[in-house]
């Protein structure tokens, strides 16, 4: 999902005219997906190293990952060459708020954005925000191009308009409504005890699938152990023969799903829903179904 994305991205900012007088890049990486210098290649476009400048700076999910906030947008920004485009992609908060995603938020992620906080941040370092496009990833990711003030247009673009327009109709920076993450997570663990609860009473079996980060908080929360949940599987070999943090739910390699044929399997990462139906299809074909993970709480 996450190439995917990155692939549309490229392709997107390239056909805003973005890409084409622009011949250096400098890429903040992040945990979270691959790098995007191939893409970026494709279109003319070197890596010139850190502690050079480049017609475009880009940061893919990097920035929340430092602690003084303020200090790394100024790094990256002062890699940037007069007349150059600042990229920042992020998981939008007004996305997490909409959604109720409580268990994105986490440990070693110092900052989450939304488009009004970070066009204000930008101003503190005077860059404008220019424009902005938003993807299907996470829920609602957003890329934002922004520039000094002084090659900046007189105002933001329509999209940027409607994502700010639309950030303040449902009250972004009103802490009650922030504080609704809350009432989300304690509905949302209830709802997925609740669940596999009565799917163990009527003897169904029932696995889960993605041993993301997310899903800890949100199992532990439940209070998920073996007996309503017996295993998870995950791709990643390296998570395989472990456990979920704070319970006994081991974490299988895949082909567990084609040896236990389950009723159910909870898709802990909605993203994946077309991969693992693609590479799985035994599933459905043995009658079983794959369960969003957060659409639970509404089942409730």
């Amino acid at each position: 999902a996450l190439v995917a994305q990155a692939a549309a991205a490229v392709e997107e900012v390239a056909a805003a005219g973005m890409l084409g007088a622009r011949r250096t890049v400098i890429e903040y990486g992040s945990p979270h997906g691959g790098s995007w210098l191939g893409l970026l290649a494709a279109h003319g476009l070197t890596s010139s190293g850190d502690d050079r400048e480049a017609d475009l700076v880009l940061d893919c999910f990097g920035l929340m990952h430092a602690t003084d906030q303020f200090g790394a947008l100024a790094d990256r920004v002062r890699h940037l060459v007069p007349g150059g485009v600042l990229l920042l992609q992020y998981h939008s908060f007004e996305t997490i708020v909409r959604r109720g995603q409580w268990n994105a938020l986490r440990h070693g992620h110092y900052a989450y954005y939304s488009t009004t906080a970070l066009t204000a941040m930008l101003r503190a370092q005077s860059f404008a925000a220019q424009t902005a496009w938003t993807f299907d990833l996470y829920g609602g990711t957003v890329l934002l191009a922004a520039c000094r003030d002084s090659d900046a247009p007189a105002d933001p673009d329509e999209p940027l308009q409607c994502l700010l327009a639309e950030e303040d109709r449902m009250g972004i920076r009103d802490p009650a409504v922030v504080g609704s993450l809350q009432r989300v997570a304690e509905g949302h663990a209830a709802a997925l005890h609740d669940w596999l609860a009565a799917e163990r009473s009527a003897g169904r079996r029932v696995l889960g699938y993605g041993a993301a980060s997310r899903a800890i908080a949100l199992l532990v929360r439940a209070g998920v152990d073996s007996s309503l949940l017996p295993a998870i599987v995950d791709a990643s070999p390296a998570k395989q023969g472990t456990r979920i943090p704070g319970t006994d739910v081991p974490v299988v390699d895949p082909s567990y799903l084609r040896t236990v044929r389950p009723d159910s399997v909870v898709l802990f990462l909605a993203d994946l829903l077309g991969e693992v139906r693609a590479a799985f299809p035994e599933v459905e074909a043995g009658g079983g179904r794959w369960i969003d993970a957060d659409t639970l709480v509404s089942r409730r």
